[in-house]
């Protein structure tokens, strides 16, 4: 239990809150008194004699008699403190006959009192006289020590103990086959888990004297992982059957087993107190112990006799039955319960061992007429069966035959004739398994009392039943289970009856599983099941039977009644259920049981006048109290059971405890009356607000508080109001939904719209009918408990009601609004009758004379009252702190405390408040919207009429029509919730309000009242009656249109005050067009504005095209992706990319379903511009890339054309797709032909080259085809001069001269190379699309056209966009790229006089545009590099191209640099100069910047392209430009790497020797890594590599580079480095002259080894920065050159 925490306006008297009442009995003499403790009692727990109290502060007291305490206390009425606890916070305390238990805080739990039976859970004690800490400990879990268990709540029995563990399982100690354990010896010492409950989420425990109850949550589909079992392990009974039944199968559920427990051999051990020898009497029979009574008379010891058990043989395959002594019993849940006789009702009166054959014979008789009278009665063999009493127990199988005979000549002809086919033999065996026929052991011994058990009939109190519904409860029967497995169940009377009715389907209607979506956490769970285990003898287990269960064993027959708390007296049980009805079962000697079945061996309700709600009840020894709600709103309390009389208290009790249930009626008469069913306590209502009830021995007490500030009679009150609801909505449930619903001819009757919409309904009734229940549970436990505000769930979670009621109200309008009620009338009428009473009663409803239908629109909107209920109540609870802000001024803390609470109060009662308010709303609208439809002409009607639609407001009062509308032409403007309808003659439109925009038309141009009403295919202007109805369309319109925007629909909480006035002209809605033109039947879904689409959106025709991406104006514009499905291809084409006005436009990809890809420019929707086109993959037919530039969707313009099929590669111009005008061709087979190209032929004058340099220069006709005049000339030099036909390579017809030029010259090598380039496209005309692009970008119509500020702003737009893009989709770029962007996001400083730090700012700037393709420059620089790689590389890496490779290269600088200086204008042009600040004469040395001249007098950096450019664009081209040099170059390279080869195998003193070095040059010793540091070697003359080395390292490092700038840095640092080496060896400055320097240079570039040295050398001359050339690094250079041609023509000797 919660402690209560201190109230706020409880100053500490005490004297409010808590207040304990004792009484004893019922007549109208007793007053109760008042026992005055310092603090308010929160819990009371009573034993026989004693009794103890929880307070406040977690203390405890006990009072009445203490045997065990040592020193007896005198005055034993007054409550002592029990100091031993003190210290420790208790939070709940119980109490058994003789001792007592409390759990602490930390859930520890403290046992004191008798001990001798283990009680106490403290072995070697046989009383406990003061509070004991008790270790209940898990020791199955691994660890050590073993875990201990912390404990929720405690109950105490007789002799046993339970402790609730916070995990949910329940833990016992003690003696008895109450504990549940399979123990084997008691008393058990050590708290054990009950195994059989292990697994299930147990609620609360309760213990009688000698029996356990607990309330278990019910197994919903989240425990599903238990594992699946369809036998029982004990009687090897199937746990389900299936009876076929007519059209329908029923499964049943129903079985349990026997005796609730497995015995195997061991268990014969079980308790036996008195010696029973002789008990077993087979090895294979396992026989049950007898348990003795606690009578002191001694036990009658049952001893069977070996002898008469008639041999029988062993025990069938199907295994060792495990019953015996079979007693065969019907229990009332109908199931067959085969069991041993029990001892366990022993008295000293009459005790014959068997009742005599006539005695059954009679009682069969008056059983079968039972059945007939009684129809309701669910006779039959189920009614028979338990007559058979112990009659079995011990007769052999001949008997059993008779028996059975006879029970089916009782029941009558109507159930007799279905046995005619079955041999009883058989049928006996059916049922019980081989072994239990012949059963041994003890026969039963019975007395009267059990007696009395067997004769009740075993209708499970049908007629008590005050639900009054029969029906009800057969179709939850047929729904659970049907009585018996198998042959029996198919001929059930029950079945038999069941034919003469209209037939009914089962329905269920209570949600299954957490119903509400919050689960089991937030609200208390409904769906419980009660077990039961112990002794039975009076019935109070629940089982129909009177006999022990050693385990326990779910009541079946309180499945599905909600029990929400049970209590346990000496020898009954009771069970309270969320309705507020009370079960009980078991002794009911003093009628404590509140009726008057005596026993009850099965759960039935006690009498209680109608509108009693119980909603706490408590068990004594043998009287009952129960708490309940009165007319008042003040609780008052029912008495059951014995009256006490003062004087012969004493000896009653004692008399009570010897006891036995024989002599009841005698001790009855002794103690005087008892009730016949509860009576009321006179003196309740002068006991204030009584919160909970307890009883114990002879005793009752009753915690009340008094009416502070009208406090607790506010929470009393909305507790009450919801118990009663609760019930209300129980009832209209059980007896209209569920009835109607289970007619079969109800979907019929409704159609099935309607039908599906009544069952919609039901469900979410049954979902609102939970939650009241979950939330009257929940409320009336912190009544109990702690009677806070903080514990009301309804202010945490006001939300989950809110949701609930919209949703049922919800459901309640589209029925009513599709004319569910009209439809229902019928059905209702033949269910209910003409005058339905019922429903007049239940719908609450004055008026007379209503229909059927008005009576269930009443009935069915009746709980969205109930809101207007929760705001009123929570309003008064908030008055309450009003008065208390005002009063207690003392404590902040406290102000702080309740200033939150009154809080939440308003917050929640507002909340209610206004939903009350909108659900007012909804029912207006709905009412409305039905009243609409009957005048609506009928065939439009069946199309509009939806559900969820609600009318708002239409124009048949001609407030609105049409502009320019033709005199007879109708037109009616009918607005719903969803739709606008424009509706005609014979056709209607219906406008979606999500894509409806709505504006007024200023009066003053037209002075008519008009409406402009813009939907995406139509304009529509209305015109309103008067400036009112404009007004008022114009509100609904916008009102309707904002929520259907909002998604609320119906469900708008438009009672908000702040009403916008329109909805937003932007906004997301999904909308099909209809009209013909290019969207027709299309659907888009995205951002709308005005009545277009406007922003990201997904659009979808028909034909399977999408387009998924940006729009503006209705137009896809903007980045958007396109899927087009090719239908002879059965591919899609798929273009991404930049769209504009609806056609694509700017950069994009096309991917075709053919497999071509294009990837370029577009505009107008074809490609145009450049872009490169890739056919095919490498092993299709025809594989092919061109890039190049495009016109109008067609290749024109300059582009390289690569034919991977063929191993061409043309670059040159085009045409309308064909090659026109000049061009190159190379061939993987090494020809080159430059020239002019007509119609796609090389048509005209053109130059051929093959690999061997055989060269013809002429006319040609076709490709490759030589044709008219030429020269052809030889490698050696002589040509030929004539006119040729014929195709290359294949004979050519030659008309012509032959010329040896060189015949008599003795120098060969004078042939004049072929001078090549004339005839093809000349650099500065290549890629101008390229650049054109670039310029565009900027903002300019040609090249260097437009505002440099217009560029910038063009480029940070650029970024921008790109940036957004990326952020949609951030695995487009690294890390390191989003830096650059947003360094890039500055715009540099671009006016004003470029100096020297300018210079380099702007040299940082563009290596950083360069490297994202974001920026124009770099999307530029990756253009260009792709075209070149395209040209460059593969077949296009040709020798001859080497020329044009780097005069393109040149090109690129020239016109990269434009448009650097158009964005800094203020830079130098080519060859312009810095001055540069003269203290940086050091700096100048960059290694990627050219160095200015070192002789120019005064410093300045020189401005050139290739200074700024190459570094940035070089790098990307290297591998292609390089090839191309390594390529040309290669002969002469060979000739070099020979020579090199052959010197570098000379030692270091032979080659300087070699080469002339002279010999002070010479490295006399060398630092050597070896020896200690700074130690030198010796050079000797096999020295190899070790001179020079530094410089040997650092010129090697000339292949690493790229640039010629870079390259030259190199040669200088090598130069360095040999100077510096000279200078060791000299010790002195030293000045180079050539002589001295080429020699040792020569042996230096030797031993570097430079495999490609001649194409370094080509490179840094052809790209060498021209004002280099004469300077400092253009005479080291030249050095380097002559090197090269040195060691080409070295004779080595």
């Amino acid at each position: 239990m919660e402690t209560q925490s201190k109230s706020s306006w409880d100053d500490g008297g005490g004297g409010e809150r808590g207040l304990l009442h004792s009484w004893k009995g019922y007549s109208y003499s007793v007053t109760p008194e008042r026992l005055l403790l310092p603090r308010p009692v929160l819990q009371v727990a009573l034993g026989s004699q004693h009794g103890v109290l929880l307070v406040e502060g977690g203390q405890v007291y006990s009072f009445g008699e203490l045997p065990w305490k040592q020193s007896q206390v005198p005055e034993p009425a007054k409550p002592t403190l029990e100091s031993a606890l003190s210290g420790q916070r208790v939070v709940t305390v119980a109490a058994g006959s003789f001792h007592s238990g409390a759990v602490t805080e930390d859930g520890g739990v403290h046992m004191w009192g008798e001990n001798s039976a283990g009680q106490c859970g403290l072995s070697g004690l046989s009383t406990v006289p003061n509070p004991t800490p008790v270790a209940v400990q898990d020791l199955d879990t691994v660890t050590v020590p073993p875990q201990t268990v912390p404990v929720l709540e405690l109950a105490c029995g007789e002799k046993h103990t339970l402790a609730l563990s916070v995990q949910r399982e329940v833990w016992a100690w003690g003696s008895g086959c109450q504990l549940g354990l399979n123990a084997a010896v008691f008393p058990v010492w050590k708290p054990q888990k009950v195994e059989h409950l292990a697994g299930r989420y147990v609620l609360q425990v309760a213990c009688g004297a000698s029996h356990s109850l607990a309330l278990v949550r019910c197994l919903g589909s989240h425990d599903g992982h238990r594992p699946h079992v369809d036998k029982c392990g004990r009687c090897n009974e199937l746990l389900y059957t299936m009876t076929d039944k007519e059209d329908h199968v029923i499964i049943s559920d129903s079985h349990y087993c026997p005796l609730g427990v497995e015995l195997t051999e061991d268990d014969g051990k079980l308790e036996a107190p008195t010696p029973t020898t002789g008990l077993k009497t087979s090895p294979s029979e396992p026989v049950l112990p007898s348990y003795t009574s606690k009578s002191e008379s001694p036990a009658v010891p049952t001893v069977a006799d070996p002898t008469s058990v008639p041999s029988q043989p062993q025990a069938s395959e199907e295994g060792e039955a495990s019953l015996v002594n079979g007693m065969l019993q019907v229990s009332d849940s109908g199931t067959l319960a085969l069991s041993g006789g029990e001892s366990d009702a022993v008295a000293g009166a009459k005790s014959s061992p068997y009742p005599d054959e006539q005695a059954v014979k009679d009682y069969l008789k008056k059983l079968s007429d039972n059945t007939q009278t009684d129809t309701k009665a669910s006779g039959g063999l189920n009614a028979l069966l338990p007559s058979t009493g112990g009659l079995i127990s011990s007769t052999p199988t001949s008997a059993l035959n008779n028996l059975v005979a006879s029970c089916a000549s009782a029941v009558g002809g109507r159930v007799a004739s279905t046995y005619e086919a079955l041999s009883l033999k058989k049928m006996m065996n059916f049922y019980l398994p081989s072994g239990a026929s012949r059963s041994g052991g003890s026969p039963g011994v019975v007395d009267n009392s059990a007696e009395r058990v067997r004769q009740e009939d075993s209708m499970q109190g049908k007629k008590s039943s005050s639900t009054g519904d029969i029906r009800e409860e057969e179709a939850e029967g047929l729904r659970r289970r049907l009585s018996l497995p198998g042959l029996l169940s198919q001929v059930s009377p029950r079945l038999l009856r069941k034919t003469g009715r209209p037939k009914m389907r089962a329905v269920a209607l209570t949600p299954l599983g957490g119903a509400v979506p919050e689960d089991h956490e937030v609200l208390p769970t409904l769906q419980t099941e009660v077990w039961s285990w112990g002794h039975g003898e009076h019935g109070q287990l629940g089982h129909g039977d009177n006999l022990a269960r050693l385990q326990p064993l779910c009541i079946k027959s309180l499945n599905n009644k909600e029990v929400v708390r049970v209590a346990a007296g000496a020898h009954h049980s009771l069970a309270l259920t969320a309705q507020s009805q009370v079960f009980s079962w078991g002794s009911n000697s003093s009628g404590q049981l509140g009726h008057m079945e005596s026993p009850s061996t099965v759960p039935r309700l006690a009498k209680l006048s109608e509108g009693i709600r119980v909603w706490d009840v408590s068990a004594g020894e043998r009287h009952t109290l129960l708490l309940a709600d009165g007319d008042c709103i003040q609780p008052i309390i029912y008495y059951s059971g014995q009256q006490v009389k003062e004087g012969e208290e004493e000896g009653g009790n004692e008399k009570e405890l010897h006891q036995q249930g024989g002599g009841e009626e005698e001790e009855e008469e002794q103690a005087g009356g008892y009730t016949q069913q509860p009576v009321l306590l006179p003196f309740c209502m002068n006991l204030g607000y009584v919160s909970s009830v307890f009883a114990g021995g002879r005793r009752c007490v009753a915690l009340s508080d008094r009416n502070v500030m009208g406090f607790i009679a506010s929470l009393h009150e909305l507790a009450s109001a919801e118990r009663r609801f609760y019930c209300k909505l129980c009832n209209i449930k059980s007896q209209i939904l569920r009835p109607l619903l289970e007619l079969e001819s109800l979907s019929s009757a409704l159609g099935q719209v309607i039908f599906g919409l009544l069952q919609t309904l039901a469900s979410r009734f049954g979902r609102l009918c939970h939650l009241t229940g979950q939330h009257a549970t929940s409320l009336t436990a912190s009544l109990r408990r702690c009677r806070e505000v903080k514990s009301l769930l309804i202010l945490e979670h006001t939300s989950i009601f809110l949701d609930c009621y919209n949703d049922y109200c919800s459901a309640v309008g589209n029925f009513q609004v599709m004319g569910g009620f009209q439809a229902l009338t019928k059905p209702s009428i033949d269910m209910f009758g003409k005058s339905p009473e019922l429903l007049q009663k239940l719908s609450e409803c004055g008026e007379e004379n209503l229909t059927t239908a008005d009576l269930l629109v009443v009935l069915f909107y009746l709980p969205s009252r109930h809101l207007h209920e929760y705001s009123r109540l929570l309003l008064k609870l908030a008055t309450c702190f009003e008065v208390v802000g005002g009063r207690n001024t003392s404590s902040s803390a406290c102000d702080l405390k309740c200033s939150t609470e009154y809080q939440k109060l308003q917050d929640s009662c507002s909340k209610f408040e206004a939903s009350v308010l909108q659900l007012k709303r909804k029912r207006k609208e709905a009412d409305y919207t039905v009243h609409f439809w009957k005048i609506f002409p009928g065939k439009m009607t069946d199309s509009l009429r939806k559900p969820y639609r609600r009318l708002i407001c239409e124009s048949s009062n001609k407030g609105l029509t049409l502009q320019n509308a033709g005199r007879f032409s109708v037109n009616w403007f009918i607005l719903f919730n969803d739709v606008l309808v424009h509706a005609q003659f014979s056709t209607h439109h219906i406008f979606p309000l999500a894509t409806l925009w709505v504006e007024p038309i200023p009066e003053e141009d037209t002075g008519l009242y008009g409406l402009k009403v813009i939907t995406p295919e139509e304009t529509l202007t209305l015109l309103a009656s008067s400036p009112m109805e404009k007004a008022k369309w114009l509100r609904s319109i916008n009102q309707a249109v904002d929520q259907a925007l909002s998604g609320k629909g119906q469900d708008a909480a438009s009672g908000s005050s702040v009403q916008k006035l329109e909805p937003p002209i932007s906004r997301t809605a999904s909308y099909t067009f209809y009209k013909e033109g290019r969207l027709k039947d299309a659907t888009y879904e995205g951002r709308w504005l005005s009545g277009k689409p406007n922003g990201r959106g997904v659009l979808k025709w028909s034909d399977g095209r999408i387009y998924t991406g940006a729009f503006k104006n209705g137009l896809e514009d903007g980045f958007g992706e396109f899927v087009a499905p090719n239908k002879t291809l059965n591919k899609n084409d798929h273009y991404q990319g930049y769209w504009k006005d609806g056609k694509m436009h700017g950069l994009g990809t096309y991917r075709y379903a053919s497999g071509e890809v294009y990837d370029g420019s577009f505009q107008e929707g074809v490609r145009h511009g450049h872009g490169m086109l890739r056919s095919g993959k490498l092993n299709t037919s025809s594989p092919s890339v061109f890039i190049g530039q495009w016109l109008q969707d067609k290749k024109t313009g300059y582009g390289v054309f690569d034919d991977i099929t063929k191993g061409e590669k043309y670059m040159g111009m085009w045409q309308d797709h064909q090659r026109q005008g000049t061009g190159v061709v190379v061939t993987q087979f090494g020809l080159y032909y430059e020239g002019a190209f007509k119609d796609n032929k090389m048509m005209g004058t053109g130059v051929l080259l093959s690999e061997d340099d055989t060269t013809y220069e002429g006319e040609f006709s076709d490709d490759w085809t030589l044709s008219g005049k030429g020269v052809l000339t030889m490698p050696n030099g002589d040509y030929l001069e004539g006119s040729f036909n014929g195709e290359w390579g294949s004979g050519l017809k030659v008309t012509g001269s032959y010329f040896k030029p060189h015949l008599f010259d003795t120098d060969k090598d004078k042939t004049q190379a072929m001078k090549l380039g004339h005839l093809c496209v000349c650099a500065e005309d290549k890629w101008p699309a390229v650049f054109e692009e670039c310029w565009s970008q900027l903002g300019c119509e040609a090249p260097g056209q437009g505002e440099p500020e217009k560029a910038w702003e063009n480029i940070a737009v650029a970024l921008t966009t790109s940036q957004r893009h990326i952020l949609d989709s951030p695995e487009i770029l690294s890390r390191s790229h989003n830096k650059t962007l947003e360094s890039l996001e500055v715009i540099p400083q671009h006016v004003g006089p470029i100096t020297m730090d300018r210079y380099n700012a702007i040299r940082l700037y563009l290596i950083k545009a360069c490297d994202t393709p974001l920026h124009p420059l770099g999307r530029l620089l990756e253009t260009l590099v792709a075209v070149y790689r395209m040209t460059y590389v593969g077949v296009g890496a040709n020798r001859r191209l080497l020329h044009q490779a780097v005069s393109e290269i040149k090109s690129y600088l020239n016109r990269i640099f434009l448009i650097v200086r158009f964005l800094f204008p203020d830079l130098p042009e080519e060859g312009g100069l810095i001055p540069e600040p003269t203290t940086d004469l050091q700096e100048k040395n960059e290694p990627d910047s050219t160095d200015a001249l070192p002789e120019s007098p005064k410093p300045a950096r020189v401005v050139s392209s290739s200074a700024l450019l190459l570094p940035v664009l070089l790098p990307r081209l290297y591998p292609p430009l390089f090839t191309l040099y390594a390529l040309d170059k290669e002969r002469e390279d060979d000739v070099y790497w020979e020579c090199v080869l052959r010197l570098n195998k000379q030692p270091d003193l032979a080659l300087l020797a070699f080469l002339g070095v002279q010999q002070k040059f010479w490295p006399v010793s060398i630092p050597t890594s070896l020896p200690a540091p700074g130690e030198k070697q010796q050079v000797i003359p096999s020295t190899k590599d070790a001179c020079f080395a530094s410089a040997v390292e650092t010129l090697q490092q000339i292949s690493t580079t790229f640039t010629p700038s870079d390259k030259l840095q190199v040669i200088q640092l090598t130069f360095e480095e040999i100077t510096q080496e000279v200078q060791v060896l000299l010790k002195q400055d030293f000045l180079w002259s050539m002589d001295d320097l080429f020699p040792v240079f020569l042996y230096v570039v030797l031993r570097a080894r430079i495999r490609n040295l001649g194409s370094e050398v080509s490179l840094i001359e052809d790209l060498m920065d021209p004002c280099v050339q004469h300077g400092e690094h253009g005479i080291m250079f030249t050095t380097l050159k002559a090197c090269y041609y040195q060691i080409q023509h070295e004779k080595v000797t």
